[in-house]
């Protein structure tokens, strides 16, 4: 088990980038997947935006944000980011780290932080 949290959110306008971060404690962080959700509306299930595998090798990204986001991970700093440029109304919602096995399910990953809203405006 690991601890998450994410830091980076806030309110910007369509076309900027935003960077997400998430910080990890737990000395399993470096064997784990890493991804990240969102959820918009609140109550609605979190949907898949990005992922990379255990040592970086691999990632995959939701059709809506390929392109334009970015996921990146430092095993020495157990941190993870999701770098996010031209920006859309769309994406605005609230954004988890989770930690788990590489997978697009949110019924994959055991670890969720506590969220960051990102909210663009048009």
């Amino acid at each position: 088990q690991v601890q998450l949290v994410e830091s980076g959110g806030g309110l910007v306008q369509a076309g900027d980038p935003l960077k997400l971060s998430c910080a990890a404690s737990g000395r399993t962080f470096s064997r784990l997947a890493m991804a990240w959700f969102r959820q918009a509306p609140p109550g609605k299930e979190r949907d898949f935006v990005a992922r990379i595998s255990w040592n970086g090798g691999s990632t995959t990204y939701a059709d809506s944000v390929k392109g334009r986001f970015t996921i990146a991970r430092d095993n020495t700093k157990n941190t993870v980011t999701l770098q996010m440029n031209s920006l859309k109304p769309e994406d605005t919602a609230v954004y988890y780290c989770a930690a788990g096995i590489y997978s697009s399910s949110p019924r994959d990953y055991g670890s969720w932080g506590q969220g960051t809203q990102v909210t663009v405006s048009s």
